[in-house]
């Protein structure tokens, strides 16, 4: 690990350097980048040089014990106990920070929520999902922009897509992925009988033009009139947009915008991030790469989490968290959920990454 870190150190110096001498100022997109690299590892730079010195006190505290003073062994002892803690503690912190890190976190998001099993009660959840995030992402200083809604008959939504564009947004909503069930009474239940409902989840990094082109020729384009909630616009214009990939059948849709232009680019906006982690989830099975947990796999066959309305717990059992806390978490107090799959996430791939001698 040591080796290992001399490369970063060095590789933090010289990205410090080029910032420092100016003659990145005229190339934006370079400086930006940099500037993001040296933030990115000023965290383990930070934690090295602590491990440095806790080595140096302990060399120290080791010089004293040796020096036969009885006063002076007995106060080194106890520093000496002291700085091993704090050594276990860093070597850890250093192990974890320098795990590859996905190049995907710093990317927006498309969120996809799709009522499941249990008709009007799984659209109502859908809705109450869509409202729990909206307020995290408030939370957070995220931006949250519909592309396209299927309204449910009874309220709520049969599915909804939005973009949620913020720093980090991938990185900290890629464990939501996967199958949500709710438990509650519904309102129309004349027997107070507990119902139980199922929505999935997606969410998907957002992809750039250039990483996943898509030909003319692959595309069926439809339009037609808007529907739903939307004063006179609506039935007036054909604005809302229908495309069909022909090569692998994928269909989105978007109605949300006034104009043809823009729900066409929000629509392929959609179509590009479903394509994109359709090919990232066939490169991941070829080459038999994922993980077995079911931390960020978003494999929606299984529940990932429960909602019980009436005892106020949301269990996430791909971590075995329970929290008697439900009211706050629909108001957007994601924290100690996310923080739970992180931590489990990190766990898992620092056992894959394996360690070794400081």
């Amino acid at each position: 690990m040591r080796e290992a870190l001399e490369k970063i150190a060095h590789k933090y110096e010289v990205l410090n350097a080029r910032l420092a001498e100016g003659s990145l100022a005229s190339q934006r997109e370079e400086y930006v980048k940099t500037v993001r690299e040296v933030q990115a590892l000023e965290p383990l730079i930070a934690a090295w040089k602590e491990l440095r010195a806790c080595q140096d006190r302990q060399a120290q505290a080791n010089g004293l014990v040796a020096s036969g003073d009885p006063d002076l062994k007995a106060m080194a002892e106890e520093e000496l106990a002291a700085e091993k803690v704090r050594e276990a503690a860093l070597t850890e912190e250093i192990r974890g920070l320098m795990l590859p890190r996905d190049p995907r976190d710093d990317r927006n998001v498309i969120l996809e929520i799709r009522a499941g099993t249990g008709g009007d009660e799984a659209s109502l959840f859908v809705g109450d999902l869509f409202r729990m995030y909206s307020r995290f992402a408030d939370q957070r200083g995220w931006k949250m922009e519909p592309m396209s809604m299927s309204e449910g008959t009874a309220g709520g939504f049969k599915e909804i897509a939005c973009l949620v564009a913020g720093q980090g947004a991938y990185g900290c909503l890629k464990f939501e992925s996967g199958t949500h069930r709710v438990q509650r009474v519904p309102e129309t239940e004349a027997n107070g009988r507990i119902h139980t409902s199922a929505v999935t989840v997606a969410v998907l990094p957002e992809v750039e033009e250039s990483e996943v082109v898509v030909k003319e020729d692959e595309l069926k384009i439809d339009t037609y009139r808007s529907g739903g909630a939307g004063g006179q616009h609506v039935n007036k214009t054909e604005s809302a947009i229908r495309i069909t990939h022909l090569p692998t059948g994928l269909v989105v849709t978007c109605q949300d915008e006034r104009s043809q232009h823009k729900n066409r680019a929000k629509a392929m906006k959609l179509l590009r991030a479903r394509l994109g982690e359709a090919q990232r989830q066939a490169a991941a099975d070829a080459h038999a790469a994922d993980r077995k947990s079911q931390v960020g796999t978003g494999d929606r066959s299984e529940r990932q989490r429960t909602y019980n309305f009436p005892q106020n717990r949301l269990t996430d059992h791909r971590v075995n968290l329970t929290l008697h806390s439900l009211d706050r978490i629909m108001e957007g107090d994601l924290g100690d959920v996310l923080e739970a799959l992180r931590l489990k996430d990190r766990q898992e791939r620092m056992a894959e990454f394996g360690s070794g001698p400081a």
